[in-house]
């Protein structure tokens, strides 16, 4: 044991019980006897009692629970300590049962004089394990309850066969876990299969657009196809051009990517990859893509028609309810077609939603550059960026994210749009990121003209536990979304004040964006002297004091603190060298930096840059080392070479003289 550090073997990340049965959970973990371990939940280690107990030894530790209830579901935390060190090991335990019954009545819809739609809403309580489907039944005027299907996969189900005309039917639906299935939901108000269908609304795309995926073109530069015109905007990647093929004259979008590195490059091509899977109406197109050194650039479809939530403030532009059921059902179309493609957005907001003209009401989806796919490997996907305000907790909490943390987003969304408020805005990002992580919000006064089935809707979205949130195939079928437009309620018009102050807010907050993780450590920083003032209000301060606990006890912490140590101006920790080197052979010119974030380097022959060719190619490694190369040098090529460096804190640089014999 003499080298041996203390550490946890393969420790559990989730265990399930049924209600009502006995769990052993067990850690085991090697080390330097003797090693004392404990276990903790609500910051409190657990004391030995007749129901929870805990049996240790120097190899592991078990946590025993004679009968399980569902107050034991939670998150526990195993510490071990030896001689030297000690290590701590979170984990979930759920206890499931089964689930709560559908939280409303099928609402139904007769499309024919044999057909209907029935749509309804899952249970308030999944019973700690995922709802795997629902029993659907329905009952005869003149007879009990029979069984339509027992294997509904989603909150909607379209009954094309067993129902006769001018026969009357009332439904209910059962809930099914792993454990079982609940009692019978509401039952639905009595329907006469007689009358109209339903008249579907038109499509405003148009014929149907021809997808093609897009390989790289590594041989030709984006200027030999496309006329480049004015800059449309810039983000974290780089720049946006607008563009214009030279042969047809369409007008396109150029994304051009910032970096010279690996990283960034394969960061670019990921996003490219990620959109060949992307074919959809309602989400961006790639239409070509560019790799040519040093440049690499995405031509995309132009996107005319500005920011969904600026269209909607425009004084011309009436806003209602039904639009905004028009404007999240669009929405949920590109994205359960995404998470189809076991692909999740991550970056899901107002100034990502776009719409396709400047006249009617369609819009797309999207920016794809945090976009990631999910599979079905042991190793869950955690994520470190986000805009705070539509960020969901399990982002900032750094735990794995699921197909619903883009559903927490799209119900962000859905709460501004209908009420001009943002619900987690804090006085600032510290109490937004609190109130997040806290899943604390309300309906205020600004939802007193918003119907019922609306504010159902977020809810369901804006679960904190991800296993509570709406898909987006449960969405799509949500009771809201099968909105009637004549409806007095949805077709009243709502007031633009609030949304409007939202978008000034958002484009002043724009100047000082940083890095989610960057905001959580400056903010953490300062924890101290927050704590000795006062809060604006007493749930924030508490809400506040909670978050910092629980970033501490994180190791999310640590790597938010380097990060901002990390930070620093450019600094050459290896200079260049005067080199002599004979006519027509190769010439080298190294240097190594440090700096963050990572300096961009200009070379400078005398006093003018020096362009890639293929006669001098420019390196730039991930370790610093930065070296210009030129290949079959002459006397032209004898000058003082400068390597100049610059990030955000300031600027560095260093000469050598190359000389040609």
């Amino acid at each position: 044991f003499a080298g041996l550090a203390l550490h946890f073997k393969n420790p559990p990340q989730h265990f399930e019980v049924t209600v009502g049965q006995s769990a052993r959970v067990t850690c085991f973990f090697a080390g330097r006897p003797p090693v004392a371990s404990c276990w903790i939940r609500h910051k409190e280690q657990i004391v030995d009692g007749p129901e929870v107990w805990t049996e240790s030894t120097d190899g592991s530790t078990t946590l025993v629970i004679a009968e399980a209830k569902p107050e034991h579901t939670g998150r526990y935390a195993v510490v071990a300590k030896d001689r030297r060190s000690s290590v701590e090991h979170t984990l979930t335990l759920a206890v499931i049962e089964r689930p709560q019954p559908p939280a409303s009545c099928p609402v139904v819809c007769v499309e024919s004089a044999h057909g209907l739609v029935l749509s309804w809403s899952g249970p308030c309580y999944d019973g700690g394990s995922a709802v795997l489907g629902y029993v659907v039944e329905a009952k005869s005027e003149s007879g009990g309850w029979s069984e339509l299907t027992g294997q509904c996969e989603s909150t909607s189900y379209r009954v094309s066969s067993g129902l006769q005309p001018r026969r009357s039917y009332s439904f209910r639906v059962r809930a099914y876990n792993a454990v079982g299935a609940s009692e019978p939901g509401p039952e639905s108000p009595e329907v006469t299969m007689e009358g109209k269908g339903v008249e579907k609304p038109k499509d405003e795309e148009g014929p149907q657009q021809a997808y093609s995926s897009v390989a790289i073109n590594s041989t030709q530069k984006v200027t030999d196809h496309y006329s480049l015109q004015e800059r449309l905007g810039m983000g974290k990647f780089g720049l946006v051009y607008k563009l214009t093929h030279k042969e047809t004259g369409r007008v396109n979008a150029g994304k051009f990517y910032k970096g010279r590195r690996a990283k960034e490059r394969e960061a670019a091509r990921k996003e490219i990859e990620l959109m060949n899977h992307l074919h959809h109406p309602k989400l961006v197109q790639c239409l070509a893509a560019y790799d040519h050194s040093p440049e690499m650039v995405m031509v995309m479809e132009f996107i005319a028609g500005g920011e969904l939530f600026e269209r909607i403030v425009d004084d011309n532009f009436e806003h209602t309810e039904s639009a905004s059921v028009s404007y999240m059902h669009q929405i949920l179309e590109g994205i359960s077609f995404m998470h189809k493609q076991s692909i999740v957005h991550l970056d899901l907001k107002p100034e990502n939603i776009v719409c396709v003209d400047t006249t009617g009401t369609s819009i797309k989806i999207i920016d794809f550059g945090l976009a990631s796919r999910l599979t079905d490997s042991n190793t869950p996907l955690k994520v470190m960026h986000g805009t705070p305000e539509f960020v969901a907790p399990e982002v900032i909490n750094y735990e794995p994210v699921f197909f619903t943390t883009d559903m927490w987003s799209i119900g962000v969304i859905c709460y501004i749009l209908l009420s001009g408020e943002s619900p987690f805005q804090g006085n600032n990002d510290a109490e937004t990121l609190a109130l997040v992580t806290a899943a604390e919000w309300e309906f205020d006064e600004s939802f007193e003209e918003i119907t019922d089935q609306a504010k159902h809707f977020i809810s369901s979205l804006l679960h904190k536990d991800t296993r509570r949130r709406m898909s987006s195939e449960e969405a799509l079928a949500h009771p809201w979304m099968a909105f009637e437009p004549g409806d007095e309620a949805t077709s009243r018009s709502l007031s633009k004040d609030r949304l409007k102050r939202f978008l000034a807010r958002q484009k002043w907050k724009k100047a000082g964006k940083a890095l989610l993780a960057l905001k959580r450590m400056a903010l953490l920083s300062r924890a101290e002297s927050s704590a000795s003032g006062s809060p604006t209000s007493p749930r924030a301060g508490e809400t506040l004091t909670f978050f910092y606990r629980r970033l501490i006890q994180t190791f999310l912490f640590a790597v938010a603190s380097l990060e901002l140590k990390m930070q620093g101006p450019p600094h050459f920790t290896q200079s260049l060298a005067d080199q002599t080197v004979g006519r027509g052979s190769r010439a080298r010119l190294s240097c190594h930096l440090t700096g963050y974030p990572d300096p961009e380097v200009v070379w400078l022959c005398g006093d003018e840059p020096v362009e890639e060719s293929p006669t001098a190619q420019i390196e730039y490694e991930e370790d610093g080392c930065c070296t210009l190369v030129l290949a079959r040098v002459g006397p032209e090529d004898g000058n003082v070479y400068t390597c100049r460096a610059t990030n955000d804190h300031g600027e560095a640089s260093c000469s050598a003289k190359l000389v040609v014999q």
